[in-house]
């Protein structure tokens, strides 16, 4: 791979087997399967997808729901394989897909940061090292002894932030993180992600929200029905982005099915 190069996606698809029937247990399941009787309707979540994306891009993933905006980043992270295609990545990556999805709930705040940093890749002796700044991070000193499962989703939300971001990766996925926790929460992500940017980090970033697409991303790509529709600056990106919302707007009021009935 070229050495301007972080992030190559080579010719990824992704297909979902989707049952058509409804079957209500695990042993009716294998009994059909086996019987060849079960029915599935193909789903293909990503059709073909090449992108090169260069060291230092900050590029945001838009698309409406279902786009295959996430089936993308979950491949590209290493959380799905793809039915085909490949991926190649030059650089340590760290995905914040779900903050705080690792966590065990039945262990506490301090036990958790522990845990959640070994499956993102962080030795021990890093985590002692980094402690003190997670917990003051995320505002959590008071409750660093309380099991997760008492936490807010929002409190929740800024220990995983806290923990994932202690090192800075050379590839950064983020997707909708910033749409969790509060506003004073939101403006000390994006601070603590600038700084990272300002390094040099390669990121991909799904977001509904144009304005941080905007305000993070130097790059975009619009995605629908899991293809590559729009690839290039933001700004024009968007434009192409806000048209097909208000073409699917339009559709909707002229879709007579949608009226109310009398």
């Amino acid at each position: 791979m070229e050495n301007d190069i972080a992030v190559r996606v080579n010719n990824v698809s992704m297909t979902f087997n989707l049952s058509t029937e409804r079957v209500d247990n695990f042993k009716e399941f294998v009994i059909r399967r086996l019987q060849g009787k079960l029915q599935y309707e193909t789903f293909h979540a990503l059709n073909h997808i090449s992108i090169e994306i260069k060291k230092g891009e900050r590029v945001g993933i838009l698309g409406l729901n279902g786009a295959g905006k996430s089936t993308l980043l979950k491949i590209i992270a290493g959380v799905m394989k793809p039915t085909e295609g490949t991926v190649e990545l030059d650089g340590d990556l760290v995905p914040l897909l779900e903050l705080g999805a690792g966590f065990d709930k039945q262990y506490t705040g301090s036990e958790n940061i522990y845990l959640y940093g070994a499956m993102l890749g962080y030795s021990k002796a890093l985590i002692d090292e980094k402690y003190t700044q997670i917990v003051r991070f995320a505002r959590l000193k008071k409750f660093m002894d309380i099991p997760i499962k008492n936490y807010s989703s929002g409190m929740r939300a800024r220990l995983g932030f806290a923990i994932a971001t202690i090192m800075e990766p050379d590839i950064l996925i983020l997707d909708e993180v910033l749409a969790v926790g509060d506003a004073r929460f939101r403006r000390k992500c994006i601070r603590k992600l600038r700084k990272m940017f300002d390094k040099g980090t390669t990121v991909l970033f799904v977001s509904h929200s144009i304005e941080q697409i905007r305000k993070v991303c130097n790059r975009a790509i619009l995605l629908e029905n899991g293809q590559i529709i729009a690839d290039g600056d933001t700004d024009t990106v968007i434009r192409v982005y806000q048209k097909e919302i208000d073409i699917d707007e339009d559709d909707n009021d002229n879709d007579s099915s949608q009226l109310p009935i009398p």
